[in-house]
């Protein structure tokens, strides 16, 4: 969770001070003005504030009323001082404004240069609570992201918070290329309708035939559709908190245990999925004879096969493959070593 927020350079902030200080200084011209005239003239106070305003403003409308030598010096210096102030305000404002357009132009153009450079990303259609969820937990691990939304309340967060972003419509085919979605590794798709998140699934998987699709569900019969539309995993956020409720009722000590492997961010104990490499010097070795659980104190849960069979609870003898998936718990410095041996 992000709690502080990023502080403004002292250039972006200068002209927004320096218009407060030119309408501060223009109220007081005209409390100054306003109480010259009553002083000088013995007007009422209604009179003195609209002399002072035609005569700040140079609009012409002619005196309120006879003004003796005293008040037309006091008025010629009102007029100098108050169109200095409203040039100066309006000089200030102006500046913001170029100021606003070309940050917003750089800006389009820096994360144009980011976009087309970035690859093997994950894109997550939908920025809710799911969405940001997805995206934070992304970056937080080092993950490349590309954010597409179409609400505007969006753009202000993911700018803060430096993901590249797109505001627009994921279902269209523009902005999933303009996402490079032929060069990203996945695509997350969590927008808040099941038609357009089949209809982002579908669009994806014919753009990128190779690409690992993870697509949001509410019902079982729309995830049997996103299936046979391509999806590589379909996710029912409702049934999975159900069941996580009716779990943590039950099985209070097993949630325990999964929450404090799964999402506690600061132990050493950890439950991780690790690839078997080609050169991997374990493929072909036995559970055993690979030394994992006696020199790196690390359970292998469960082994997923090549072919997406999963071995739960695997026996001693089970031969380690390459390409194969090792489901193992155990600590982060001894999951991390095991992690080179199996790439290499």
């Amino acid at each position: 969770m992000i709690t502080n927020k990023k502080r403004k350079p002292a250039h972006q902030s200068r002209p927004v001070t320096q218009i407060i200080r030119g309408a501060i200084l223009l109220v007081l011209i005209l409390l100054a003005g306003t109480a010259g005239y009553v002083i000088l003239e013995g007007w009422p106070v209604l009179d003195a504030l609209y002399m002072t305003i035609i005569t700040i403003t140079t609009v012409g409308f002619g005196e309120v009323n006879v003004v003796s030598s005293g008040g037309r010096i006091f008025t010629i210096c009102i007029i100098f001082m108050g169109m200095g102030t409203i040039a100066y305000s309006l000089g200030m404002v102006a500046q913001l404004m170029v100021e606003t357009q070309v940050k917003t132009v750089l800006g389009r153009r820096k994360l144009g240069r980011k976009l087309r450079s970035i690859k093997n990303h994950y894109i997550v259609c939908g920025f809710g609570r799911i969405g940001k969820i997805i995206a934070r937990g992304l970056k937080a691990h080092g993950v490349p992201v590309v954010v597409i939304d179409q609400s505007l309340d969006s753009k202000e967060i993911l700018e803060e918070e430096n993901i590249p972003h797109i505001i627009g419509d994921a279902t269209s085919d523009d902005n999933l290329i303009e996402a490079g979605i032929e060069r990203a590794k996945g695509l997350v798709t969590v927008v808040l309708s099941d038609a357009d998140n089949l209809f982002i699934t579908m669009t994806a998987r014919g753009l990128n035939p190779k690409l690992f699709i993870v697509s949001r569900a509410d019902d079982d019969a729309t995830e049997k559709k996103l299936m046979r539309a391509g999806a590589s995993k379909v996710v029912l956020p409702y049934l999975i908190g159900g069941m996580r409720m009716v779990h943590t009722i039950l099985r209070p000590a097993v949630m325990d245990f999964i929450d404090f492997t799964m999402h506690k961010s600061n132990i050493e104990l950890k439950l991780e999925e690790l690839l078997v490499g080609e050169r991997s010097r374990l493929s072909g070795v036995s559970l055993i004879n690979s030394g994992i659980r006696k020199e790196m104190n690390v359970i292998i849960v469960a082994i997923r096969k090549q072919g997406g069979e999963m071995v739960f609870n695997p026996s001693s003898e089970t031969v380690i493959e390459a390409g194969d998936t090792l489901i193992a718990l155990g600590p982060v410095k001894d999951l991390d070593r095991l992690s080179d041996i199996l790439r290499h």
